[in-house]
């Protein structure tokens, strides 16, 4: 008896939780957009059968759609993710429109992305700053694979830089920024405890930021400072209640006009100042 996909279809649909999901999961079993595959109705083969049933055990297990797909967009593009990379999410598109919001797109500016994981921001960044010179240090080899896949997949201009950022060797070689961004681990202790199944693979140095989340926010914002020329800006995204702690943190290092933006829930998700 051959199976046709509306018979998969329903399979899925009783599998898994949201219609955004199944679209995503049909689309890349079968090449296919949705709509025209409950259109057509095509036979499935025992090859997309058994991937179906391969990813329907992997997302009941909690394991994360977008590694599954391995790409997911952000900001209107397009980026390569899985196991080893942190997965870009609509939080950090705040940052994004922060930084786009408070400088002047006419100049030429230079932009360093610390911790830039899979280049979402820098390569964001750098999209719609065509004068901008983009670098994104990132210290993890795994990440370092998917960033620069990225900047090959958006044939981006963006540089890939392998480097600890906690290094003060490593900002030392750095002068005249105008601008340092940064969505650096922020999560505590506690909240390594308490973090979501599909949280839990990712890779816990993307997501750990010491014991009160807040290590890498004094240590880039006291080693870096100097790295920035005079009046240039250094953009953080931050954790939930945490924005208090770290415009405290930019302040006692001298920067000043710090600011708070908020996402789109209502959650202050950026805190930025000038030297």
């Amino acid at each position: 008896m051959v199976t046709r996909f509306c018979d998969i279809y329903r399979q899925l649909a009783g599998s898994l939780s949201g219609s955004f999901e199944l679209m995503c999961i049909s689309e890349k079993v079968f090449g296919k957009r949705f709509f025209m595959l409950i259109a057509e109705n095509p036979a499935v083969s025992d090859s997309q059968h058994d991937e179906i049933e391969r990813i329907i055990k992997l997302r009941k297990s909690g394991f994360p759609l977008q590694y599954i797909l391995g790409e997911w967009e952000f900001y209107g593009l397009p980026f390569k993710v899985g196991q080893g990379v942190l997965i870009p999410r609509a939080d950090t598109e705040t940052l994004v429109d922060c930084i786009l919001e408070n400088i002047d797109k006419t100049q030429k500016l230079t932009i360093a992305d610390l911790c830039a994981g899979s280049g979402a921001i820098a390569i964001a960044l750098a999209h719609n700053l065509p004068l901008a010179d983009v670098c994104a240090l990132e210290l993890s080899p795994d990440a370092l694979i998917y960033l620069n896949d990225n900047i090959r997949l958006n044939n981006s201009s963006v540089k890939a830089v392998a480097a600890d950022v906690l290094l003060c060797e490593t900002a030392a070689q750095y002068k005249g920024l105008d601008v340092i961004v940064s969505n650096p681990p922020y999560l505590s202790a506690q909240d390594m405890t308490v973090m979501q199944k599909e949280v839990t693979y990712e890779p816990k140095t993307a997501l750990f930021g010491g014991e009160d989340g807040l290590l890498f926010y004094r240590e880039i914002t006291k080693t870096w400072r100097d790295s920035l020329a005079e009046n240039g800006k250094i953009f953080f995204e931050v954790g939930m209640g945490q924005h208090e702690a770290i415009a405290q943190i930019l302040e006692s290092n001298g920067f000043h006009g710090v600011f708070c933006k908020d996402d789109y829930n209502g959650i202050t998700r950026v805190v930025a100042g000038k030297r």
